[in-house]
């Protein structure tokens, strides 16, 4: 068992342990030498990202945080404790508070609470109108992707592949659910979206379940991918990083997979294709958006699966989950903190901006016509796009 928790840890690490090895492209080479990044080409640009201001809230460490919005103020955290809200408008720190540990992932926004997680598997919430203490939650692992908070209720997973609701008013268990997980899975986690009706949390081993809301019971079960290969390493097909929801669907993407829409009502595949994501998925109005192990971003027209265009000019550096920003672009950002805009209809890239040089791990939060961006070393990027 210790072999095989080392051995997960080092896809995400790039580490080589006896008994595993790295897996090729995303997560690193089967060969002694990386890849080189791709150098940033130069290209006419169709809009500009306008820096408007930039704040600190400590480096993430081996982890990634993602800032969130309430709609009134902003939302971030660092792997230090420290979790702050700032004003939209000038980044003027409203309230700080010191967790007094370590934190794993954040935030977590909604219901009038801001949430984070930490490596001994607590979460931590916090009043977002003042930053005073709400209550804490114990889990069975270390919760490293950010909880969703709906209609009274926080949806959690835990690095054990357990999933929680909880109580938003008290943080009390209304119920878990879990499953035997691979003997060799990624440390990227699927990100829990509530619906009306329904969780919906993508699982290692390529499932994606649809789970009541009254008691946890799946109310419906689907593959994403289907584990292949003679390896356990080349079974690994874990669904990781967010899922897009609409009125009608939801959408997945599995490492070593397929990224695929199903009807929330059924589970019936609407369509799939095979791909390879290890970032999740980004749902616009029209298309969505997926980037592969190898760094290309690709869309797909979400009705039907077609697929209009491929911007391979990011190869091998490592963006982010590729996020819809002003009805116009899809946002992402890569190992240098670059902030990359790229034209929904074309694939062309549309403008691009510097942060601080490191890298955005997380999940850039989108506005009305900007975008904010956490970057590795801890620095809260806000851009207006023009």
């Amino acid at each position: 068992m210790i072999r095989r928790a080392w051995c997960s840890a080092a896809l995400a690490t790039m580490l080589v342990l006896p008994g595993c090895s790295t897996v090729g492209g995303w997560f690193g080479s089967s060969t002694k030498t990386a890849a080189k990044p791709a150098e940033l080409v130069d290209f006419k640009p169709r809009a500009a990202l306008v820096r408007a201001w930039s704040a600190q809230v400590g480096p993430a460490g081996s982890h990634h945080f993602s800032p969130a919005s309430d709609g009134q103020a902003f939302f971030a955290a660092g792997r230090d404790g420290r979790v702050v809200k700032l004003d939209p408008e000038t980044g003027r720190e409203i309230w700080r508070v010191d967790a007094g540990q370590p934190l794993s992932t954040g935030v977590g926004v909604g219901d009038g609470l801001v949430l984070v997680g930490t490596p001994k598997g607590e979460l931590l919430a916090y009043r977002a109108n003042d930053g005073a203490p709400a209550w804490r939650a114990r889990l069975s692992g270390e919760i490293l992707v950010p909880p969703d908070i709906a209609n009274g209720m926080v949806a959690v997973r835990a690095n054990d592949g357990r999933v929680y609701l909880l109580d938003a008013a008290d943080g009390r268990q209304r119920w878990q659910y879990g499953r035997t997980p691979p003997a060799l899975t990624l440390r990227d986690q699927g990100y829990p979206l509530l619906g009306e009706q329904a969780l919906y949390v993508g699982h290692p081993g390529g499932k994606l379940s649809a789970l009541a809301l009254n008691n946890g019971a799946p109310l419906w079960e689907a593959n994403v991918a289907l584990p292949r290969g003679a390896s356990e390493l080349e079974r690994i097909a874990d669904v990781t990083g967010p899922l897009g929801m609409d009125a009608r669907m939801v959408c997945a993407a599995a490492y070593q997979g397929r990224i695929a829409c199903f009807d929330r009502q059924t589970g019936n595949a609407v369509w799939a294709r095979d791909f390879s994501a290890p970032r999740g998925v980004g749902l616009g109005a029209r298309m969505l958006f997926a980037v592969d192990e190898l760094g290309a971003i690709s869309a797909f027209d979400k009705e039907r699966g077609a697929h209009p265009w491929k911007q391979d000019k990011l190869r091998d550096r490592r963006p982010s989950s590729p996020v819809p920003v002003a009805d116009r672009f899809v946002a992402v950002g890569d190992f240098q903190g670059q902030v990359h805009l790229i034209d929904v209809e074309d694939g062309a890239f549309a403008a691009r901006a510097a942060t601080d040089g490191s890298p955005i791990h997380g999940v850039i939060l989108p506005l009305r016509a900007g975008l904010v961006a956490q970057t590795a070393n801890g620095g809260i990027h806000v851009f207006k796009i023009e």
